[in-house]
C-alpha cells in the first residue's frame, strides 16, 4: 500500500469518526436542552402559578389584594397548559374561583380551589418525572455513544501514533545515513527497503544511483588526472607568476614564472606551507601581508606596482589575491577552500606611461619659454612710452592675454601633474602663517570676482594661526579652489571663505551659492581629467586631482560637500604647526 494511501486512510477515517463524534453530541445535547427548556418552561411555571394561588388563599382571599393577586396567576396558569388533563383541572379552578366569590360557605368553597390546585400541581410533578426519565434516558444514550465512538477514535489515532512516525521516519533515517555515507565517497552503500511503496522505489533509485557513482568514480579516475595535467600545464604557460594556496596556506601550485622570479625550485615549495616559505625568501614575505596582516575578512587595499628583477630589468607588477570560494554540493553556505597570488606585469605599461610623463614635462617645460615671452611683449604694447593703442587693438591685446594666462595655467597644472605621477614633488615644509596663504589666494582671485560682481567673504580668527605646510603648493590648492568658486559662481553673488581650528588642524572651506554638484559626479571630481559632463566652463580636469595629490603628500586632506542646486564647500585640512 502506498504512504499517500496510508495517510489519505489513516487522517480520513479519524476525520469521520470525530466528524461523526461532533454530530452525535450536537444531536444528543440538542435534544437535551429542549427537554430541559419543556420542564423548565411549561410545568415549573404551572407549580409557580399554583404555588402563588395556594398563598393567596391562606392570607386571606377575601382581601381585595390577594384577590387580584390569585387572578393574575390564575390568567397565567390559562396560559401555559401543556399537559393532557390540565385544561379540564384548569378549568374546574377557574369555576369553584367564580363560585367562592358568589358563596357564603368560604370554607368548603375554598377547600375545593385547594384541591383544584393540588390536582393541577401533582398533573405537572407527574410531568416533571416523566420528562425527567427521558432526558435522563437522552443522557444515557448520548453518553453511550459518544463513548464508542471516542474509544474507536483512541483505537485509530493510538494506532497511527504508533505505526505512522515509524512508518515514515525509519526509512527517512535509512536514507540519510545512506546520503551522508554517499558524501563520504562511500559508493558501495545499499538501501534496503522490503515494502512497494514509495520508498520502495526510492531505495532502488537510490541504488542504481549509488552503482553509478561507484562506476563514474572508478572509470573516471585516469580522466581526472589527465584534466589535473592539462591545469597545470595551463598554469605553467601563463605569462604571469601564479601561486595557488589552499584552506591551510599551504602550496598546491607555483608556476614556471613564479618560481623564477622567487628564486625557488618546485620541490621546496610544492605542499609546503607558506609562511614556512616567508621565513627565508623576502619577496614571498611581501606578498602575503594581506593574507596575515589585513585578514581575509577585510578590504585589501590598492597597493602600488611592486618593482621585481625579472626578465633582466627591473620592472613592474600588481599584486592581486583571489579568494577561491565555492559552496559545496548539497550545502547553501559558501567556504573558502583557498587563495590565488596572481602577480600582474605592468612594465610595459609603467614605461609608456614614463615616457608620456617625460613628453608632457619636456612639452611643458618647453611651452613656458614663449609664454613668458609673449607676456612680456603684451606688457610691451600695452607700454604707452612705446607707442597708443586704438580700442580695437587693446581688446586684442586683452584677448591674447587671456589666452597666454589660460595657457600658462595649463602649462603649470601638467608639470604639476608630471611631478606626481614621478613622485618626485619636492616639499619645502615649514611652519607657515595662514594669513600669507590667504593673502596671496585673495589677491590672485581679486580681480576675477571684481568682473562678476563676486563679493569674497572672508572669516579669520582673531589670534594668528601657523600650519605645519609647504607655503607655495599650499597657497595653490587654496588659490585653485577659490577661482573654481568664482568661476562656478553666479554674478552678484558671495563666497564665505573661513578660516578655523579644530583637533589640532586648520581647516580652510570656501563656500559658494552656485549650481552645485550632482550626487553622482561627487565621488569622481577628485580624478584626473574628470570633467562634469556638459559643463560649459573651460578647464583640464587636473586642478582638484593635483590638489588632492599636494595635500595628501603634507599629511592633510582636501574634501567637498555639496547640494545641487545650493552650492558647494570645499574644505582642505593641515596640521597645526607645533610651538
Amino acid at each position: 500500500m502506498k504512504i499517500k494511501a496510508k495517510l489519505v486512510s489513516g487522517i480520513g477515517l479519524l476525520f469521520v469518526m470525530v466528524t461523526l463524534l461532533t454530530a452525535i453530541g450536537s444531536i444528543f445535547i440538542s435534544k437535551l436542552s429542549s427537554d430541559t427548556k419543556k420542564i423548565l418552561v411549561a410545568n415549573y411555571n404551572t407549580i409557580a402559578y399554583s404555588r402563588n394561588m395556594l398563598n393567596a388563599l391562606n392570607n386571606g382571599i377575601g382581601l381585595p389584594k390577594q384577590t387580584q393577586f390569585f387572578e393574575e396567576n390564575l390568567n397565567k396558569q390559562q396560559q401555559n397548559i401543556t399537559e393532557a388533563g390540565e385544561q379540564q383541572l384548569t378549568f374546574n379552578l377557574t369555576s369553584d374561583f367564580s363560585a367562592l366569590k358568589n358563596t357564603t360557605d368560604s370554607a368548603s368553597s375554598l377547600k375545593i380551589l385547594r384541591t383544584d390546585i393540588s390536582d393541577i400541581m401533582l398533573l405537572n410533578m407527574k410531568a416533571i418525572q416523566r420528562k425527567s426519565n427521558i432526558a435522563q434516558q437522552t443522557s444515557e444514550n448520548a453518553i453511550f455513544w459518544v463513548e464508542v465512538i471516542g474509544a474507536l477514535c483512541f483505537l485509530i489515532s493510538f494506532t497511527l501514533l504508533f505505526n505512522l512516525p515509524n512508518n515514515i521516519a525509519n526509512p527517512i533515517k535509512a536514507l540519510t545515513n545512506s546520503i551522508k555515507q554517499i558524501a563520504a565517497q562511500n559508493y558501495s552503500q545499499r538501501l534496503h527497503f522490503e515494502s512497494h511503496d514509495e520508498f520502495g522505489e526510492l531505495a532502488m533509485s537510490f541504488n542504481s544511483m549509488a552503482e553509478k557513482l561507484e562506476e563514474y568514480r572508478t572509470g573516471n579516475l585516469e580522466k581526472l588526472l589527465n584534466e589535473k595535467k592539462r591545469i597545470d600545464t595551463l598554469i605553467n604557460n601563463m605569462r604571469e607568476p601564479v601561486i595557488g594556496l589552499d584552506a591551510e596556506n599551504k602550496v598546491l601550485f607555483f608556476n614556471d614564472n613564479a618560481l623564477k622570479i622567487t628564486g625557488l625550485k618546485l620541490e621546496d615549495v610544492l605542499g609546503k606551507s607558506i609562511q614556512t616559505i616567508a621565513v627565508y625568501n623576502d619577496l614571498i614575505r611581501n606578498l602575503i601581508q594581506e593574507l596575515f596582516v589585513l585578514g581575509k575578512e577585510k578590504i585589501q587595499p590598492k597597493r602600488p606596482p611592486m618593482k621585481i628583477f625579472a626578465d633582466n630589468k627591473e620592472s613592474y607588477f600588481e599584486q592581486e589575491i583571489i579568494p577561491i570560494k565555492i559552496i559545496p554540493t548539497g550545502e547553501k553556505e559558501e567556504i573558502e577552500i583557498g587563495n590565488v597570488i596572481l602577480l600582474k606585469n605592468i612594465t610595459e605599461y609603467k614605461e609608456l606611461d614614463f615616457a608620456k610623463t617625460n613628453f608632457i614635462a619636456t612639452v611643458s617645460h618647453e611651452f613656458k619659454t614663449p609664454i613668458s615671452s609673449i607676456k612680456m611683449s603684451l606688457q610691451l604694447l600695452e607700454n604707452e612710452h612705446i607707442g597708443a593703442l586704438n580700442e580695437e587693438q587693446k581688446n586684442l591685446v586683452e584677448s591674447i592675454k587671456d589666452d597666454s594666462n589660460r595657457l600658462l595655467k595649463i602649462t603649470s597644472e601638467l608639470l604639476n601633474v608630471t611631478q606626481v605621477e614621478s613622485g618626485s614633488v619636492q616639499l619645502n615644509m615649514r611652519a607657515v602663517n595662514v594669513s600669507e596663504i590667504m593673502d596671496y589666494a585673495l589677491n590672485a582671485n581679486k580681480n576675477a570676482a571684481e568682473q562678476k560682481n563676486i563679493h569674497l567673504q572672508v572669516n579669520l580668527p582673531t589670534q594668528p594661526l601657523y600650519i605645519f605646510a609647504d607655503k607655495e603648493k599650499t597657497a595653490w590648492v587654496l588659490n585653485n579652489i577659490i577661482s573654481n568658486a568664482i568661476r562656478y559662481s553666479y554674478d552678484h553673488s558671495i563666497i564665505t571663505i573661513t578660516v578655523s581650528a579644530k583637533n589640532n588642524q586648520v581647516i580652510f572651506s570656501v563656500t559658494d551659492s552656485g549650481q552645485g554638484i550632482s550626487p553622482e559626479y561627487i565621488p569622481k571630481i577628485f580624478d584626473r581629467y574628470f570633467r562634469i559632463p556638459n559643463t560649459k566652463k573651460e578647464g583640464t580636469g587636473l586642478g582638484l586631482s593635483i590638489s588632492k595629490e599636494f595635500m595628501e603628500a603634507q599629511k592633510g586632506s582636501i574634501d567637498v560637500e555639496s547640494e545641487y542646486g545650493k552650492g558647494s564647500c570645499f574644505s582642505i585640512k593641515l596640521p597645526i604647526a607645533p610651538h
